[in-house]
């Protein structure tokens, strides 16, 4: 059976990453910050079965590479797709008064990470070899709206990681895409008092990303629940 592995799977949109992998027959393998945020995760998610997590520190520039060391060695299962979905900062803070600190805490937590778990998995995948491997991104709305402006810039920054991923991944056996999240999605509990996309919904999501196989190389953007299941896609480059 194949591994999903998930960076930032306690997450809203992680916990939705989860439940999608789970629903598609796949295992899952969560990255967590700790066994409080793992109980987290399986709170909201109502189960275990499927579900192996480990501790990593994804901020830091070899957290999720301490992961992939430990597959390598046997210590965790192998993993034939990855779904990254780091971030959380979502600062209000007007573009001409963003602090340099603040600026750069804001790629600390929304890009780094993710660009850290590309660096350290697809080289994995590249000599796994897998015919049917898959890299999914998740990006935010603010990159185009800029009503958050520092949310909105770390978007951006992930824009481009995900045209230079695609460009770089063509013609491999990894199928790259970014997924434009134009909602807000919040773990059902919550969803049902704010009114926000519930997780349980948006799962459906990455199920019918892994059901496609010939979905590759391209946006896919979430506005309504129509587009759960029936994918609203295109490239993000003509090669």
């Amino acid at each position: 059976m194949e591994t999903v592995l998930i960076i930032g799977a306690t997450g809203n949109i992680g916990t939705a990453a989860v439940k999608g992998a789970l629903n598609a027959g796949l295992q899952v393998l969560a990255v967590v910050r700790n066994s409080a945020s793992a109980e987290k995760l399986f709170q909201n998610l109502g189960t275990k079965e499927g579900i192996k997590t480990v501790e990593a520190d994804i901020l830091s520039d070899d957290g999720v590479q301490s992961v992939v060391d430990q597959v390598k060695e046997g210590k965790l299962p192998t993993f034939q797709h990855v779904y990254a979905t780091a971030g959380g900062a979502y600062a209000l803070t007007d573009l001409r008064n963003i602090t340099t600190e603040e600026l750069r805490h804001l790629m600390r937590v929304n890009f780094e990470p993710n660009f850290f778990a590309y660096r350290a998995t697809i080289p994995y995948l590249l000599e796994q070899n897998s015919g049917n491997s898959s890299w999914t991104l998740c990006t935010g709305s603010q990159g185009e709206e800029g009503v958050r402006a520092g949310p909105g810039m770390t978007q951006g920054a992930l824009f481009s990681m995900a045209v230079a991923a695609c460009r770089e991944l063509h013609g491999t056996n990894i199928r790259f895409n970014e997924v434009l999240l134009c909602r807000r999605v919040e773990v059902d509990q919550d969803a049902e008092k704010s009114g926000a996309m519930k997780a349980s919904d948006f799962a459906k999501n990455y199920e019918t990303i892994l059901g496609q196989p010939d979905v590759r190389g391209s946006r896919i953007r979430v506005e309504t629940y129509d587009d759960l299941m029936k994918l609203s896609y295109e490239p993000k480059l003509n090669l």
